[in-house]
């Protein structure tokens, strides 16, 4: 053969992964034509933002998008993953204000058609960077569909979906308390505030009664807020406070007064049971400020100083009039004691400052109407949760939605398609600049400054990337998308925006499932951040060890409902097993000679060989069912124990006697076609998990073969098991059986046992099967052993259904040391099984603990019962020995 084609002695994916993803790119292979047939396939990839750069998390996403994509596009469907960006307007914005800063400009420095220029150039020069991430790491999207949420088409969308919701009286402008983030002057999203558990105070304040009668203390953990205090709430069923009900305080260091109220939502077990409250500046405080039709005082600007509703305290930063209260307020009298306090504080997640709850006028999307229709497609079944439990959250989030504040005070992004007439005030809401005022014919005409919030625009990514409002061939073929692939925490931001613009503007749900994927943790199970230094960067793995490995290591950990518990000892591991995949293909090479041939009949195939194709049949059946199933560990698992249970370690192992020299031609002709066969088949029962090694060696195998996603996926169909399968299940059994009292009696892997059979299959044994049994068992002699005939006094019984396996005590074994052995080892694992069994026992252990860790403790009590069973098996094998 020729070593062109040789596989080479050492694995090293660096040698062969970039060829492999230049070959598929320049090949058009991912490409989708909407015109070809078969059944659609489609996802849309959840586009990570442009200043991304590849983590677990995007890897496992792509992961489990390509392994799906892969394998439909191998059973026949006509597959589209259309691949994009997103514009990460706060994100995007901050990475090039900073850049500006080094230049000592700020945005308003060079005003915001220049600024917007820079920003545009800075996506063109660094906006890339992720997309050639997920190349790298295989994803088969076709890259020649890549969309951006502010390329031409998108903006056009998004301007056709705002100005109809507008008109439609379902987008509407108004005040409501908003996330805002002082640093970058804007509102942000629930998505965009991270939450830290802080130590804080709680200030005990004196509120005077109006009457002069006595103060009420109130509790607070922000002080600085209390300028906007508008009422004071106690619980109604609070005894202490009913002499209160009605009467008023006047409001320390502003001197107004403010009446006492009563609330439900009042804890009588926080501070003094007696809270401020100030509805501009806090979430609850907003909603007891309606019920009560409170007015709302705004103390902040947009810069986070205090505003000329704060009297004397005007101009300072929030935490700097804080202290400037507390020292006042304790120079009055009225502070009256401060404690220390565990607050739960959000800050803004793109500049890491705390976020201000605040009053501010927005643009809102109405999503009652929207939201209606996106929670029956759920219910009813038009779109699917995998796993099921997370319809629940849908429906918890969708059945208490709010309107949605799309408004963000930004430059970059889509900007608003609406103008202010300076002459009567109207708003004019249009697909374009309008030369004048619908209302009156002013041409005193200002566009909005804001921008929409990023997830209006990534709301319509599954029709809008596929051109709409046009009713393109795409759009027919392939909306709605087969799946979604996400996170969990995109249920509420992502996943429901998309539901519901996409039933209100495609009359069809976006998507027929939703595959919530786990999140990736470290190998103790916390999350990784640089600040604890437990991040685990997938394209540093991936130049360590090849993307296959990471790929493979994700998709069997990937078991729903689970967090994956990552470590680079685990992605090493199966490293391993891609090795020995390579390592078996460069056995079944050498034996080839040459090209793999083509697969024999049936009719000549030997027990093995059939036993063998039957089992490659089940192992495709498992994987085809579990990666349908969105069962993504299960699929990786029954490939895995295929290649290295079935295939490496018993049937090469079956048929090296078949292929060594002076074996019978025609059976070695038979036994090589079948080997290279299967191990092609293997290599498409594996390609969407690991597509760069599967693809390699198919080609070395099989030089000018295609690439093998445009292959058939192995045949799922399993026929029954014939006389002549049961045969070699029965000798693997056998040979294990063997295997497991010489384990047992700790015979070394070098050393011989002598075995004699009888019974039903002995006949086989001492025959057709004998140098496979007494090679793979490591069998010095095999003899029968007649029918009444008692078995030797130092000797191992086994049983395979009714056929008998007896191993003599081999020489040199201490009978005596091995029963202390293992009676040592059966106290030890009841000892462990004792002390396993009462933790879990415990309710309070159980309720509290981490429920991985809970997970982690069942298995390992699971695990134990079974090594407790076989170690008492070997214990009563000993029971009648007597001396060798």
């Amino acid at each position: 053969m020729s070593t062109t084609h040789e596989i080479p002695t050492t694995f090293d994916p660096g040698t062969y992964e970039e060829n492999w993803l230049r070959r598929w790119l320049e090949s058009g292979i991912f490409a989708a034509d909407p015109g070809a047939p078969g059944e659609p396939f489609s996802i849309v990839i959840p586009p990570p933002n442009v200043t991304g750069a590849l983590h677990m998390g995007h890897a496992l996403n792509n992961t489990v998008m390509d392994i799906l994509c892969r394998y439909h596009r191998m059973r026949g469907r006509n597959v589209l993953w259309l691949p994009g960006t997103d514009h990460a307007g706060i994100a995007t914005q901050s990475v090039v204000e900073r850049e500006l800063a080094k230049e000592k400009k700020t945005r308003h420095d060079i005003g915001r058609e220049q600024f917007v220029i820079r920003v545009w150039k800075w996506k063109e020069e660094y906006g890339s960077r992720i997309i050639h991430q997920l190349k790298r790491l295989g994803s088969s999207c076709d890259w020649s569909r890549e969309r951006f949420t502010m390329d031409e088409g998108l903006s056009l969308a998004v301007r056709e979906v705002f100005v109809r919701l507008y008109r439609e009286g379902l987008i509407y402008k108004g005040e409501y308390l908003v996330n805002w983030c002082p640093a970058s002057r804007s509102a942000i999203s629930d998505l965009e505030v991270e939450y830290r558990e802080e130590n804080g105070n709680l200030w005990h304040i004196r509120y005077p009664l109006a009457d002069g009668s006595g103060h009420l203390v109130v509790a607070t953990t922000r002080p600085e807020t209390m300028l906007g205090d508008t009422a004071v709430a106690v619980n109604p069923e609070d005894d202490r406070y009913r002499h209160l009900h009605g009467k008023s305080v006047r409001l320390p260091l502003m001197d107004r007064e403010i009446p006492v109220i009563t609330d439900g939502m009042v804890d009588r077990e926080f501070g003094t049971g007696a809270v401020k409250i100030t509805p501009a500046h806090d979430p609850n405080d907003y909603r007891a400020g309606h019920r009560h039709k409170l007015p709302m005082i705004n103390v902040m600007n947009p810069d986070g100083t205090i505003n000329g509703n704060g009297g004397p305290y005007q101009g300072l930063d929030r935490y700097e009039a804080r202290k400037r209260i507390v020292a006042d307020l304790e120079a009055q009298g009225l502070l009256e004691k401060v404690g220390k306090h565990r607050n739960r504080v959000g800050y803004s997640q793109r500049h890491g400052v705390p976020v201000e709850p605040l009053i501010s006028e927005q643009w809102f999307v109405k999503t009652g109407p929207l939201a209606a229709e996106a929670l029956k497609a759920v219910k009813d079944g038009r779109t699917t949760f995998h796993p099921a439990q997370w319809a629940n959250t849908y429906y918890a989030w969708m059945e208490r939605i709010e309107d949605w504040c799309i408004s963000r005070q930004l430059w970059w992004g889509h900007q608003i398609p609406a103008w202010y007439c300076g002459d009567c005030g109207h708003i004019n809401v249009e697909m374009s600049a309008p030369v004048k005022c619908t209302k009156c014919g002013s041409k005193n005409l200002r566009q909005d400054e804001d921008v929409l919030d990023t997830w209006f625009s990534s709301g319509l990514w599954p029709f809008s990337t596929m051109g709409w409002p046009d009713e393109t061939e795409t759009l027919r073929k392939y909306y709605p998308t087969s799946v979604l692939v996400t996170a969990h925490d995109i249920i509420f931001f992502w996943v429901a925006r998309m539901m519901m613009m996409g039933l209100h503007f495609m009359g069809e749900v976006p998507f027929r499932n939703v595959y919530i994927h786990a999140l990736v943790r470290d190998a103790e199970g916390q999350k990784m951040s640089k600040t604890k230094g437990n991040v685990i960067d997938p394209l540093s793995v991936v130049d360590e060890v090849g993307a296959d490995s990471v790929r493979f290591t994700l998709a069997a950990f990937a078991a729903q409902g689970r967090d994956i518990r990552l470590s680079r000892d685990r992605i090493e591991g199966y490293r391993k097993f891609i090795t020995k995949l390579w390592n078996a293909a460069r056995f079944v090479q050498m034996k080839l000679g040459g090209p793999v041939p083509e697969l024999v009949p049936e009719s000549k195939m030997s027990p093995a060989d059939l036993w063998v194709r039957r089992e490659l049949g089940i192992a495709s059946r498992e994987v085809a069912r579990a990666i349908e199933a969105y069962e993504f560990d299960k699929a990786a698992l029954a490939a895995y124990h295929f290649v290295w249970g079935t295939y490496c370690d018993w049937y090469i192992e079956f048929v090296k006697q078949d292929l060594a020299e002076g074996a019978d031609p025609a059976r070695s002709e038979v036994a090589r076609s079948v080997l290279g066969n299967t191990l092609l088949d293997t290599l498409k029962l594996l390609h969407p998990f690991v597509p760069f090694v599967t693809d390699e060696l198919a080609s070395r195998l099989k030089p000018g073969g295609e690439f093998l996603m445009k292959g058939n996926f192995p045949a799922t169909e399993v026929p029954e098991a014939s006389e002549a399968i049961r045969q070699v299940e029965n000798l693997r059994l056998a040979i294990t059986a063997v295997r497991n009292i010489r384990g047992e009696l700790n015979v070394k892997p070098s050393g011989f046992v002598d075995v004699q059979v009888r019974g039903e299959g002995a006949a086989l044994l001492l025959g057709q099967f004998r140098g496979q049994f007494t090679a793979l068992a490591r069998i010095r002699t095999l003899s029968e052993l007649a029918a009444g005939a008692a078995r030797p006094k130092a000797s191992a019984q086994a049983a395979v259904g009714r056929l008998e396996i007896i191993v003599t005590f081999p020489d040199g074994i201490e009978v005596e040391k091995e029963r202390d052995r293992l009676v040592k080892q059966i106290a030890g694992r009841e000892d462990e099984l004792k002390k396993l069994t009462q933790k879990l026992s415990n309710q309070g252990f159980v309720a509290n603990a981490d429920p991985d860790l809970v997970d982690e403790y069942r298995e390992r009590e699971s695990g134990l019962k079974l090594e407790l069973e076989k170690l008492k098996q070997s214990l009563a094998r000993l029971a009648d020995f007597g001396a060798a």
